[in-house]
This record gives structure tokens, sequence and C-alpha cells, in this order.
């Protein structure tokens, strides 16, 4: 690799993608440095907001994600035992938006797709099986240490910045030198996908449904050709003990009744963390994603919110590089970190924390009266329309521009 990049980004998840095919797109080089050997088909994130795809559609991706994926024009919250419950129409959203919905489409989708696009660019190169052991800078650019696939001595790549969209064990984190502050939820996650038709067992079940149950709450999104299905553990028994066929089969009888035939196709148990980096930028050293948030995966904020950061880094890495000679490129770069972080902060992490507390209410009651305060919102449409705009995370796009002009 003997040509020297403008910018370095290691991780090729959504979010390392979106980035490497921005700056692409407004003539910056880029190379995206990725220890695994192809795009990662594990369940992982499945739900596109409604910014997202507007964002997504100038270059041509939401088309092909609409065509993957499964349009869901509305959510709901449910009581399982009574089948009462709320429904969100995001058609509310149709002066705000393009695409006043969420999509349901798995995130490997988007992957694929601009990896494909960033292989057609001379000014992208994608280095996979390539693992970055060190990262560091100096006075004229940032630099990491590579190791080639197959081993080998490790080779080192100057660029003008360093991105670390390498997830929550980030690297580059490491060498900013941020605190990943927060914890870990109690409560820990399977999920699960199936062909089973819950639609069918309820006909006015929504795409996407966040259910109460006194077991533990679950829920239902529905994709193309699979529901998915999130349950927790019981609390008295071990997450490898639960997280067995038979046992998952077993909670979805007791959920559906056992007379129903569930055949899983995939099971993944996994931990819920709430973090958030202190700093998301040292000099030429910059973080995006997982790297520098995790949340609560209740409201589908986590990979989109990864995915408004590459975005707006995007568009601060550029105007650095712009910057006339003697100006001040501190003052540009510092923008990335002012938009995003307090935005992650209050309006993805903050909202999908509420989204946890409210699925924990334990008494029937408790339930029933929320729900009640939830049909009041929906019944006043200037309430709703508020209410969408934050949970769809248009409020929080706004608020990050209002903070780069502060």
């Amino acid at each position: 690799m003997s040509a020297q990049p403008h910018i370095l980004i290691v991780g090729a998840g959504p979010v390392g993608l979106t980035l490497a095919y921005a700056l692409v797109q407004s003539g910056v080089a880029v190379t995206v440095l990725e220890a695994e050997a192809a795009v990662s088909r594990q369940l992982r994130a499945s739900t596109f907001h409604p910014p997202t795809l507007d964002m997504l559609d100038a270059w041509g991706i939401t088309a092909e994600l609409i065509a993957q994926g499964r349009i869901t024009p509305t959510w709901q919250i449910r009581l399982h035992e009574t089948g009462e419950h709320v429904n969100f129409d995001l058609s509310v959203l149709k002066d705000d938006t393009a695409h006043p919905y969420r999509l349901q489409c798995e995130q490997a989708v988007l992957s694929d797709a601009l990896e494909a696009r960033l292989k057609r660019e001379p000014s992208a190169r994608i280095w996979r099986g390539a693992r970055v052991v060190d990262v560091g800078q100096h006075a004229g650019g940032a630099w990491v240490e590579v190791q080639p696939p197959g081993g080998g001595p490790t080779e080192r790549i100057e660029a003008a910045y360093v991105v670390g969209c390498d997830g929550a064990h980030s690297l580059v984190r490491k060498a900013i030198g941020s605190d990943f502050e927060g914890g870990t939820y109690p409560d820990t996650t399977m999920l699960v996908t199936t062909h089973f038709d819950f639609g069918a067992l309820w006909p006015n079940l929504a795409g996407v449904n966040y259910i109460w149950q006194d077991e533990g709450t679950y829920s239902l999104l529905h994709l193309p050709k699979v529901w998915r299905v999130s349950l927790h553990p019981l609390a008295d028994r071990p997450l490898e003990e639960e997280a067995q066929p038979e046992r998952i089969i077993g909670r979805l009888h007791k959920l559906f009744g056992a007379e129903h035939r569930f055949e899983l196709q995939e099971i993944r148990p996994y931990r819920v963390h709430k973090r958030l980096a202190s700093r998301w930028r040292a000099g030429r050293l910059f973080i995006a994603g997982d790297a520098a948030h995790l949340n609560n995966p209740k409201g589908g904020m986590g990979m989109n919110g990864g995915i408004h950061d590459a975005i707006c880094l995007s568009q601060t890495l550029v105007r650095a590089l712009n910057s006339a000679p003697g100006s001040a490129p501190d003052a540009v770069l510092d923008a990335y970190e002012r938009q995003r972080l307090p935005v992650v902060r209050d309006d993805i992490i903050g909202q999908a924390d509420r989204n946890h507390a409210r699925m924990q209410l334990r008494s029937l009651d408790e339930r029933r009266t929320s729900l009640a305060q939830l049909q009041a919102l929906i019944d006043d449409r200037d309430r709703l329309r508020k209410h969408l705009r934050n949970t769809s995370m248009l409020d929080g796009l706004e608020r990050a521009r209002q903070l780069a002009q502060a």
C-alpha cells in the first residue's frame, strides 16, 4: 500500500462504510481497514428510521434497502395478556420526511450496497483481513500499524486523519484516551428469528411491536422473510441454558400456545450496554458509532445514530481538509463532538433508556396507565407529531444542526 490516503477508517461495518462513501463523494481518498474477511451476516440492527433513509436516498441506496426490506408504517406497544395496545402511525411525519415510516431490513444489505459502490471508486480501498494493532499521531498526520492477512511484519500507514468505527472495544478510542462511561443493563437479550407468522396469529399486529408480559417483556419485528423475536432470559436461569433452542421454543409455546410449530433459524444472546465515550476526538483521531456510544436496542436507534455520526463527521473532515492555510482547523474539527455527543447522550441513549424503563413496568395497573397516557398522546395530533419526531430521530438531527451554529 504505497499510496497514502487522506483518511484511514478502522472498521468496515455500516458506520465505517457510510463514512468512507460520504468522504469519497466529497472528493476525499479513503482506506478502510477491517479484520473480518467479509461483511458480517450475524443478527444485528434491522431498523432504519426516516432521516437515515432520507440521507441514504441521495446515493440511491434507500431504494435498494426498500427492495430487500419491509416498509413498516406503524409500530405498537401492547399488553400480551389482553391484546390492548396503542398504535403509532408514522404517516403523521409526511411533511417532515420523504420516508414517513420505519424500514425493517438487515444491516448487511446496507453494508453490501456501500461496499459495492466503494469498490467502483478509484480513490477508495477496503483492505479486509487487515488487523489494526496500534494507532497514533504526530504534528502532520495520523497513523496505524496493520497486521496483514496471514501474518507477517506489520505495516505503518500514514494519513491526514484516522477514524475508529471499530466497535465497543475500539482501539482508536483507547488511543484517544477516552473513558467509555456507563454500565450494563441487568437483563440480557436473546434475539431469535423464525418463519412463524405472528401476524396471522394476531391480525392487528404492526411490523414493530414492544410487548409487556408478566414473565418478561419481548418484541416482535417483521422482516420480509422472517420475524425477529427478542426475549429476556428468566432471572433464575443462566443465559447459556435459556438460549438453548428447546428452552426458547418452550417460552414461545407458553406465550402463544403449544399447538403452534416454531422452527428457529438463528439465535443470538447478547448483553445490553449503556455507554458514552467522554471524548470523541483527540488531535487527528476520531471515533464514531459503537466506538463512541452504546444504547439499549429498544427503539432501534443504535445503527441509525452511528450513520448520523458518520455523515456529520464526513462534513467536518471535508471542511477541515478544505480549510485555507492559516485558518483554525481545531475550531472546525471540534464541531463534530459538539454536535453529536449531546444528541447521542440525550436523544439516543436517553430515549432508549426511557423506552427500556417503560417496558420494565411490572403491575397491570401501571401498564394500563401508561397505555392510557400513550393513547391520549396519539389522540392529540400535535403531541403525536412531536413524539414521533423525537422517537424517529428527526429532532435529534435538528438539535445537532443548531449546535453546529452555536
